[in-house]
């Protein structure tokens, strides 16, 4: 038998922070754990369930605990790693969604007021200001934005009225002179995007039976929402290449191509810019897809990370690439 821990408060914020940390906990391994006995584990799950967190019994030839969901939230326990990295996140927040960005930062004061005195140097040693290129980010209203997500998360064909560039805008009547308002959009909502500043939504369109990306900004979702769907396969590998290829047609640069840079994604995606997807292939390999004015112009901006790469195409790319290699051979020539 164990013997009995003398301080129960941090005997059970460590039971608490088990708990967070994975879905089943068996009773005998939690008693291992914190070196008590199976009957102690119990008395501190009580103990924390009047504190508020809903933490059930699990049933089995083991028996168990599992910290659910619950109604209110209860205080939250973070590690060092996790509490640094949560300030920081919420301090370079910018989503474009109405009120989220202010109450980070609310959030980011109560952090830090509940924060244990020997991190507050390190979290007050990383001011960061985010600043954003984008002048034409348009908010999003977070009530939309919830209801579009959780047709997206219940996998529920969603239903909505949506606004052109050229129309009047959602939920309003449009003029004497004009048609009806058209039938909902009806669509199997994928994913959840934001590109350049703007909120997207890539679903299936049930109408046109084809993929779609709507501007979350622009639709006015109806409910209830429709049946249950299975999701279909996307025409491209992620929704990342997805969106960055449907809005290729857009795009005043007409050239793009792709190359495996022999880097950490992390690294590459720090400095190529919102415009260029990063898709990790090993710890220090990537693959990256970009767009230019021109072939050569995209050669030398793969060339710019300092790191060998490997052009995988397409075929301008590559002849763009073999020029380039014999300019800066003829121009790195030693003249004498």
């Amino acid at each position: 038998m164990h013997p009995e821990s003398t301080d129960p408060s941090s005997r059970l914020l460590t039971l608490l922070s088990l708990l967070q940390a994975r879905r089943d906990w068996p009773g005998a391994v939690l008693a291992d754990r914190l070196g008590v006995t199976p009957r102690t584990v119990r008395r501190d799950v009580d103990r924390l369930r009047e504190l508020g967190y809903p933490v059930l019994a699990t049933k089995g030839p083991d028996g168990g605990y599992r910290l659910d969901a619950g109604t209110h939230l209860p205080p939250l326990l973070f590690d060092d790693e996790q509490a640094v990295a949560l300030a920081v996140v919420l301090q370079t927040a910018s989503t474009g969604v109405d009120g989220v960005d202010d109450a980070a930062l609310r959030a980011l004061a109560t952090v830090r007021q509940v924060m244990p005195t020997r991190l507050r140097p390190r979290i007050d040693a990383l001011q960061v200001t985010s600043v954003s290129t984008r002048r034409d980010a348009v908010a999003v209203d977070s009530e939309r934005l919830v209801a579009v997500g959780g047709a997206v998360r219940a996998r529920e064909v969603l239903r909505f009225d949506y606004a052109g560039s050229a129309g009047p805008a959602a939920g309003q009547d449009p003029p004497p002179d004009e048609q009806p308002p058209r039938p909902p959009r009806r669509v199997e909502p994928h994913h959840l995007v934001t590109w350049r500043g703007r909120w997207y939504l890539v679903a299936w369109d049930l109408d046109r039976a084809d993929w779609r990306t709507f501007r979350v900004d622009r639709m006015t979702p109806r409910t209830p929402t429709g049946p249950r769907f299975t999701p279909r396969t996307l025409p491209d590998p992620d929704v990342a290449t997805y969106v960055a290829r449907s809005f290729t047609h857009h795009d005043p640069l007409p050239c793009t191509g792709e190359a495996v840079l022999h880097a950490p994604a992390e690294s590459i995606a720090r400095w190529a810019g919102r415009e260029a997807v990063v898709e990790p292939l090993a710890e220090d390999r990537c693959r990256v897809v970009a767009a230019s004015w021109s072939w050569d112009g995209l050669a030398a901006w793969f060339g710019l990370f300092g790191c060998d790469l490997d052009v995988v195409g397409p075929p301008p790319l590559h002849e763009a690439a073999r020029r380039l290699a014999a300019r800066y051979g003829r121009a790195s020539t030693d003249p004498g």
